[in-house]
Order: C-alpha cells, then structure tokens, then sequence
C-alpha cells in the first residue's frame, strides 16, 4: 500500500473533525444576532477562540499531509487533544450561552449533518480507491464499504432520533455524536486494514 493511501485514511479521521468544527461554528455564529448586546461581546470572543483552535487543527493537518504512518500516529495523538479541546469549549459556550434547547439542537443537527456526509464521502472514496485491485482482492475492501455505508445509516438514524426527540440534554447528545463518531474511526480503520491485505497480496 502506497504512503499516500495509507495516510488518506488518516486523513479521513480529521477531516470528519474539521466538518463537525466548522458545523459547530456555523450554528454558534448564526445566534450571535439574537443574543442581547452585552452577551454578544463575551459570545463573540468565545467563537473568536473555537474558530482559532479550529483553524490550528487544520493547520497541524495539512502541514503533515505528506508525512508517513508512522509520524501519522503520533500527529493523531495532538490533534485528539485539540479536538478534545475544542469539544469542551463548545459546551463551556453552550453552558454560558445556549440554555436554549433549539440552540443546542442546532449544534447537535449540523455536527450531525457533518458527520454522516463524511462517512458517505468516505466510503465512496475507499470504493473507487478498490478499483486498483484485481477483483479478488477487492472483495474484502468492498465488503469494508458495504459495512461502512450499514454503519453510516444505522448511525444516522440512531442520531436523527435524538435530534427529533428534543428532550435530550447536551451531554447525551455530545455523548451519541461521540459513540457514532467511534464507529466511524473503528470503521475508517477496518477500511485501511482491507487496503493493506489487498495491496500486499497485490
């Protein structure tokens, strides 16, 4: 398996982080014109820092997307520590800001949206990718894809029930968007074993 397919499923992983940040963001930034003016300076700067932490993560991702497996491994470990990061400031902000039930749903629907449309991009790229092999060796990756797309759905349903239901707090919503988001990485991670068997029976 070549450096660059081996670190694309890395990439995979972050990009689906930088999706659900921006989605985070945008939610957050659509609020700020309802929010009384002495809540929106203090709200403002609190986006200010999200989007910084946001824009550091994607910098650390596209500084290394040349790097090799290995100094991949080691990249992830920083970048899971901003990511953990900027989950707890969203929900310092939520806390401080977003009492409303609709604002937090909000947040939960776009990371959601964000989410699932990483996972089918995703599995239709590790599917065209599988194209290089011979048809003997593709059968393992496109049964990959074939759970990945099950798991993408089941995940989807299980989140959009969430989000309809509308009782839920904050945490159990962050909590299932974190349980599908494990799926998603468990499944991103089958995907490049599958390459890697496929490419070293090549």
């Amino acid at each position: 398996m070549s450096k660059q397919s081996s670190v694309h499923f890395h990439l995979n992983w972050a990009k689906e982080r930088i999706d659900e940040m921006d989605a985070a963001l945008a939610s957050l930034e659509s609020n700020l014109a309802q929010m009384r003016a002495d809540y929106r300076l203090k709200a403002n700067q609190l986006i200010a820092d999200l989007r910084k932490r946001r824009d550091k993560f994607e910098r650390t991702v596209k500084k290394h997307t040349e790097a090799n497996e290995q100094k991949w491994e080691s990249i992830k470990v920083e970048l899971e520590k901003e990511w953990a990061s900027f989950e707890a400031e969203v929900k310092k902000y939520l806390e401080t800001f977003g009492e409303e039930v609709e604002q937090q749903r909000a947040v939960f629907q776009g990371q959601v949206a964000a989410q699932i449309k990483v996972w089918r991009e995703t599995a239709d790229t590790v599917h065209a990718a599988a194209m290089q092999f011979a048809t003997e060796r593709r059968r393992e990756v496109d049964a990959t894809v074939t759970r990945m797309r099950t798991d993408a759905a089941a995940a989807e349903q299980k989140l959009q029930r969430l989000a309809k239901a509308g009782t839920e707090s904050w945490s159990a919503l962050n909590t299932a968007l974190g349980e599908t988001r494990a799926i998603f990485d468990c499944a991103n991670q089958a995907a490049r074993e599958a390459f890697k068997r496929a490419g070293s029976s090549a």
